[in-house]
């Protein structure tokens, strides 16, 4: 006899932990998602990655506000 389910497929058992989505992202799909605050970088690495932000996508909201002061 088949169990009946209670949700539908893909849903339930246990959910990937971001930083695992995020190395996932990168090796498959070649996406980078970094955070410009993530400890692990040195202070270069984390002024790249916030360039890098505020070139493709502008200043966020919060540089923003503190510059319009």
């Amino acid at each position: 006899m088949k169990s009946m389910r209670w949700h539908p497929a893909g849903y339930g058992g246990s959910r990937r932990d971001p930083d695992q989505v995020k190395r996932d992202g990168w090796h498959d799909e070649g996406v980078l998602a970094v955070s410009v605050d993530d400890h692990r970088l040195t202070w270069p690495e984390r002024e790249l990655v916030r360039q890098l932000g505020e070139k493709l996508y502008g200043p966020r909201a919060s540089d923003r506000e503190a510059a319009n002061g």
